[in-house]
């Protein structure tokens, strides 16, 4: 089997995460797969059987994006930066991939360069040959400067990758409407349509029978004031509609307003908060009402299981990926968006019993973008044989 090293470094959030180990399950038939994950570990968390993991020392950031921060060292940044490039270059001569896949960078995560670049300066340097390929969601973070910014992605793109894959389905988000200069890219670039998780043949056994509302945000470190919303319109809920509130915080979540969520649980009949499940899919499939921030793998849940929805953006370090992403099909009539002032209680409470009267919905995406990812990574050689 040919090997291939897949790089992830999630900083914020675990969107990111998720999607590149879907990813990576779908190409395990034909690779050997290395995983390096530059973020922290999260306890519980599926990794497909036969790939080999390489936890680097792990770095994170703030909601703002102000800077890099150590997770687990004593260790200052500078000191973590020099292990992990080391590690990286080292894992890369051991391993000798015949495809290096790097998650969002260049578009995103260039203050990763430092571990990065000399990796790439190594492929190029060495005599075997390996493939680079670019693994991008559908919306680019757009930058302040976005002309410097689209010139450098074009600089990196044309200097180091072999192929750049869009995770995503054009009809819906092309990549021109937040990067302006994919024609300039030499490589070839393919759309593979959405990396979407599978739906369970077969439900986990939940604990909860009545019906249910989901409220999640993702990974837990930003999202907040959207599950302080849903605790403070449990206790009216609980006179209006029959159903159980199921709230899971995300892994990064803090101790200390975890508990005092579940303090605030233990007084209202009709509310659950956990930390963290493995079988989120299971618990969207049983929901009449998801309620969440509107990332790329939340919302393509909530697409594929036909969940009612309701979706709030992160807008931090104006960041306007989820604004989009909600807007778009909020205008579909697909989803409910939530503003800021609806986080009142009383106008919240009406949102939901608004939002549970509301039809469901079917879509019509590409939904096949694992299996197109590995038909693409493997059509690299099999062209590369012909030639």
């Amino acid at each position: 089997m040919k090997r291939l090293m897949f790089y992830c470094q999630h900083i914020l959030g675990m969107g990111h995460l998720v999607r590149s180990m879907e990813i990576v399950r779908g190409l395990t038939q034909e690779f050997q797969v290395c995983f390096i994950n530059g973020g922290e570990i999260i306890n519980g968390f599926d990794i497909p059987a036969g790939v080999e993991v390489v936890n680097l020392p792990a770095i994170k950031t703030d909601a703002e994006f102000r800077a890099l921060q150590v997770v687990d060292s004593d260790l200052d940044l500078a000191a973590v930066e020099a292990i992990r490039r080391a590690q990286l270059l080292q894992v890369y001569h051991q391993f000798q991939p015949d495809v290096l896949m790097i998650e969002l960078f260049p578009f995103g995560r260039r203050k990763f360069s430092f571990e990065l670049i000399p990796l790439l300066d190594a492929i190029q340097a060495d005599d075997r040959k390996t493939k680079v390929v670019c693994s991008l969601r559908d919306i680019v973070v757009t930058k302040q400067n976005r002309e410097k910014h689209e010139q450098k992605v074009c600089t990196l793109i044309n200097q180091y990758f072999d192929l750049l894959l869009i995770h995503g389905d054009p009809k819906f988000q092309p990549i021109e409407e937040t990067f302006s200069r994919i024609k300039d890219l030499q490589c070839p670039v393919y759309y593979t349509g959405y990396v979407v998780q599978p739906q369970p043949v077969e439900s986990a056994t939940l604990p909860i029978q009545e019906p249910i509302i989901l409220a999640t945000i993702g990974g837990g470190r930003f999202g907040h004031e959207l599950l302080d919303a849903v605790v403070a319109a449990a206790p009216a809920l609980e006179t209006l509609i029959p159903h159980q509130i199921q709230v899971f915080t995300g892994p990064f979540y803090p101790e200390e307003k975890l508990q005092d969520l579940q303090w605030k649980a233990t007084n209202c009949g009709n509310l659950r908060v956990d930390r963290y499940t493995p079988n989120l899919l299971q618990y969207m499939q049983r929901a009449d009402l998801s309620i969440s921030m509107s990332g790329y793998n939340t919302t393509l849940n909530v697409l594929t299981t036909g969940v009612k929805a309701m979706l709030m953006a992160f807008t931090g370090n104006d960041d306007q990926e989820q604004r989009m992403r909600s807007q778009k099909l909020a205008a579909m009539d697909l989803v409910t968006t939530i503003q800021p002032e609806d986080l009142a209680v009383d106008r919240f409470v009406a949102l939901i019993q608004s939002c549970l009267q509301k039809p469901q919905q079917t879509v019509q995406f590409d939904f096949d973008g694992v299996a197109k990812t590995a038909s693409l990574v493997r059509s690299m050689f099999e062209m590369q044989q012909v030639a």
